[in-house]
């Protein structure tokens, strides 16, 4: 198949392109948020082909995937196509519900011209789709190349834009974490917190995916401080290098990390207790790291994630009224 999506979330698409399929990438010559084409710090494969805009409304496409209630328009002004009718539509939504929780209306609520994917449990329970068929398809992770040492006795966090996102990721809670060990950031604007951290602090800006992974995997612990984000895949590519976890208690976060495989408290003080364990038993933290990895390996193996993926196509291409190359 022939499929088209924007470039949203790198890593998700990164597993996403795993697949046996050829995917179309808008590309705009300023690279904006609706045209940002190949990533430049993953390893996409050639599978991943990056289209102009004006060129979509000749091209063969089978399934258009969408991440944003925008795309729907944009769909149907570049395709020259009607979403839904002439070409079928995925809707992924990677999002926790924000405003008026537990009741927050989906963008896509009562609509039987899509099917709406979640990529965990709990934005399925907490989106308020309405008649929409709905699905979930946990996430995927590629297998990082990078193996945990924790020769490092510091804490790596991965957060993007963590100065303006603020309590959502929890970026609050981090001055916590420096009283007892010293805290690396990487994520995109992780340069924004200087000044908000201690002078001890770690501030990665956007490092590539293989750099980061090789990085957080010489820190003796990952911390995952988000209050109210969907399920995060450094979470889980934390897990699968080996790296012990300390969480907040959120969100998918409870599913992902199983008793003994990591620490989960919604108690800050409890999560501060667990960094300082951590940082002074390297072979504790070594095994809650083993454990870990096998969890995730077990629930988020990419061949599962691939797999649940090609059921999803075969059951929405067969569906429309209209060849996808109609015009």
């Amino acid at each position: 198949m022939r499929i088209l999506l924007w470039h949203v979330h790198a890593a998700w698409t990164t597993a996403f392109l795993q697949g046996p399929h050829t995917y179309l990438v808008p590309a705009t010559g300023d690279r904006g948020p609706y045209g940002r084409g190949r990533a430049r710090t993953y390893d996409w494969p050639p599978s991943c082909v990056e289209v102009a805009p004006d060129a979509l409304a000749e091209a063969e496409v089978d399934l258009v995937v969408l991440q944003r209630p925008e795309e729907w328009q944009l769909a149907a002004r570049w395709l020259r196509r009607t979403p839904g009718r002439d070409v079928p539509v995925v809707y992924v939504e990677h999002n926790t519900p924000r405003g008026d929780v537990p009741d927050s209306r989906h963008p896509m609520a009562d609509r039987d011209d899509l099917t709406l994917v979640h990529v965990s449990h709990f934005n399925e329970l907490f989106w308020n789709a309405g008649g929409t068929r709905t699905a979930v398809i946990e996430h995927g992770i590629c297998p990082p190349a990078a193996a945990y040492t924790g020769e490092l006795d510091r804490v790596g966090v991965a957060i993007n834009e963590p100065l303006r996102r603020g309590r959502v990721t929890g970026t609050d809670l981090l001055p916590r974490f420096c009283e007892v060990a010293g805290v690396d950031v990487f994520g995109i604007g992780a340069e924004a917190l200087r000044g908000h951290l201690p002078a001890t602090a770690g501030l990665y800006d956007d490092p590539p995916q293989a750099e980061l992974h090789r990085q957080l995997a010489r820190r003796r612990v990952y911390l995952h401080p988000m209050r109210w984000t969907s399920l995060g895949l450094s979470l889980l590519e934390a897990m699968m290098i080996g790296i012990p976890v300390v969480a907040l208690a959120t969100t998918e976060a409870v599913e992902a990390v199983p008793a003994q495989a990591g620490v989960l408290s919604t108690r800050v003080d409890t999560l501060v207790e667990a960094v300082r364990w951590l940082m002074r038993e390297p072979r504790t933290a070594a095994e809650v790291g083993m454990r870990g990895q096998a969890a995730v390996r077990a629930r988020y193996g990419l061949d599962r994630f691939l797999a649940a993926w090609e059921r999803l196509f075969k059951e929405v291409t067969p569906c429309m009224s209209h060849p996808s190359t109609a015009r």
